[in-house]
């Protein structure tokens, strides 16, 4: 009798833990999984990267992120925070437009602002058709203009250095710039990792914001004769703007080496996901790259 009330107590038992592990397992199978359990997605993009912008730390997707690679145009967001980064900017000042800008745009047959010999254009006004229409003869200008020496040759490879300058005091080991607007002499390159980084240094500048989230901007410049000219509207090259909501920036690139590249930020609820691809296969299939790393960089973030 002892022995059958112990073994009825011992299935007693066995089955209180059953029943105990059954609630847990179902109580558990309720419970939504946690935000790191997301799915990482595949991208056509050579290298990828994302980072929650509130901590330079915090990686959320890697994908060759510090393999060296041609930028294209992405380098005018370096050029644009090496001017902003100058010491007394007068965003004001105007800059008279050179033939050689003009020359050097036709003869690269490079993207361009279509500054008009003569003209005198603002920082500022350069700084949007830098951004904007990724204007090569913009980049020209601000370089020509910011460098130091008595040539313009010497002012150019002086202004490069500055952006060099700026990128090892980010700490960046794998980028490098000899040229200030992208079109490389066979030694400018940079990383997914290392340009969303400097994006994020230069999304630090309200001016840099707020020209890099501007769909279209019309610039009215000073003719040689003073009279005021009203430039055709230039359009942001960045397609999420208009296509991802909350996106806030940053800089389109291209090229025959570089593919197509895209640096891309965007706000939802209080939180900024800012990422890098490079070297996607079009102009559609980057944007495509870039809104599956935001919307990633979003759900990791919950």
């Amino acid at each position: 009798m002892i022995t059958g009330i112990k073994g009825t107590r011992r299935i007693r038992r066995a089955t209180a833990v059953a029943v105990t592990a059954g609630a847990m397992l179902a109580t558990g199978a309720l419970t939504a999984a946690p935000a790191q359990a997301v799915t990482a997605p595949s991208i056509v993009a050579k290298g990828g990267y994302v980072m929650n912008n509130d901590s330079s730390q915090s990686s959320l997707y890697t994908k060759a992120a510090d393999t060296q690679r041609s930028t294209g145009s992405t380098t005018k967001i370096m050029t644009a925070k090496v001017v902003l980064a100058q010491s007394n900017l007068n965003l004001d000042s105007k800059v008279t437009i050179a033939k050689e800008y003009s020359d050097y745009v036709v003869r690269n047959n490079a993207s361009q602002a279509h500054l008009i010999v003569g003209d005198k254009v603002t920082v500022r006004q350069l700084l949007y058709g830098l951004m904007l229409p990724s204007g090569c003869d913009a980049a020209y200008a601000l370089a020509d203009k910011y460098g130091t020496g008595t040539t313009r040759a010497q002012r150019v490879a002086n202004f490069i250095g500055k952006m060099n300058t700026a990128a090892k005091n980010l700490g960046l080991k794998n980028t490098h710039f000899d040229s200030f607007d992208g079109i490389g002499n066979g030694s400018n390159y940079s990383t997914p990792r290392d340009l969303t980084k400097i994006a994020s240094s230069a999304m630090k500048s309200s001016t840099f914001r707020t020209i890099v989230k501007t769909k279209s901007y019309s610039a009215k410049t000073i003719t040689k004769t003073g009279s005021t000219r009203t430039m055709a509207p230039w359009t942001n090259t960045n397609g999420l703007l208009s296509s991802y909501s909350g996106t806030i920036g940053v800089k389109t690139g291209s090229g025959p080496e570089a593919k197509y590249c895209l640096v891309f930020a965007a706000t939802r609820n209080g939180k900024t996901v800012i990422g890098t691809v490079l070297a996607s296969t079009s102009i559609p299939q980057r944007e495509s790259d870039a809104k599956k790393l935001l919307n990633y960089g979003f759900a990791r973030l919950g």
